[in-house]
């Protein structure tokens, strides 16, 4: 069957949009993606179901599921378990468009490293010059950046230019943190965490109350305190912050280092169950980066 570009481009967009919401898509949405006319993708639609590759699904919430049919046409197939992996531009994720394959086209030249980016979903999303991060890819965790120099809407191929890839730490957080646990209790003064700060090299501790995690005190914490004139003898569990940042020792590394920029943190208490086993740091991570 011979599907021409317009009809590739939609069925494509149709099947990355219906894996990533799992309901029926709306021909509106496909139209935003590729950037065409609604109107154009609705009569399209109206072909791609003529010949089997779509279905369409009445009602306010309906829209077009791919059918079988569509996977084998486009050689896609129907694996389960497939790891989506994402790519952003400009550090927002592109809806509607994954990576599936990547290969370097050149790798020996000392001043360029180029590679081809095949997607599900729609290269017209993207521009040339584009600033783009993939990843991290299922099995070596691996993220690149680059920017676009070039696309092919026909095999829906980016062509990028890498300058940087990082093939990020996959071991569980327990083989990083900070252990044992140095901690404080809930009754120590404003005295004894600086002491204890001090003596031991570090710059926050978690607050223990009767064995139970209640809060974390940090070197900022004292000194904020001590500016709003707060007297050393007061007790860190008036100064504390209630809202610890956790995390299950089991999980990966990788996982967790974008909580550190989103909620603005400097450590997170490493759990084993309910019980804080150890301290994770920025520290900590970036020592598993020498190249940052």
């Amino acid at each position: 069957m011979d599907l021409s570009l317009i009809q590739k481009d939609i069925l494509i967009t149709l099947i990355s949009l219906y894996h990533q919401h799992s309901h029926p898509v709306k021909g509106e949405e496909i139209a935003e993606v590729i950037r065409r006319n609604p109107g154009t993708v609705r009569n399209q639609m109206q072909a791609l179901k003529a010949i089997g590759l779509v279905d369409g699904i009445p009602g306010p919430k309906g829209g077009y599921n791919p059918t079988a049919r569509a996977y084998r046409e486009l050689n896609l197939g129907l694996s389960e378990g497939e790891y989506d992996v994402p790519i952003y531009r400009d550090g927002e994720v592109v809806k509607g468009v994954r990576v599936v394959e990547i290969a370097f086209t050149t790798l020996c030249h000392p001043d360029i490293c180029q590679a081809s980016v095949r997607v599900i979903g729609s290269v017209r999303a993207f521009e040339i010059g584009d600033n783009i991060t993939i990843g991290p890819t299922p099995v070596n965790k691996l993220l690149i950046r680059g920017e676009v120099y070039g696309k092919d809407e026909i095999s829906q191929t980016l062509l990028i230019s890498t300058y940087e890839m990082i093939s990020l730490p996959k071991k569980q957080i327990r083989h990083y943190m900070s252990a044992p646990l140095i901690t404080l209790k809930a009754t120590d003064t404003l005295s004894d965490a600086i002491r204890l700060f001090t003596i031991n090299h570090i710059h926050g501790a978690p607050v223990m109350d009767d064995g139970v995690l209640s809060g974390i005190v940090t070197m900022s914490d004292i000194a904020k305190a001590i500016g709003d004139h707060v007297l050393l003898g007061e007790t860190v569990s008036s100064i504390m912050t209630p809202d610890v940042v956790k995390a299950p020792s089991h999980v990966q590394l990788f996982e967790v280092i974008r909580q550190f920029k989103e909620r603005e943190i400097g450590r997170l208490v490493v759990m084993d169950g309910d019980l804080p086993v150890g301290i994770l740091t920025q520290s900590d991570i970036i020592r598993q980066f020498p190249t940052l």
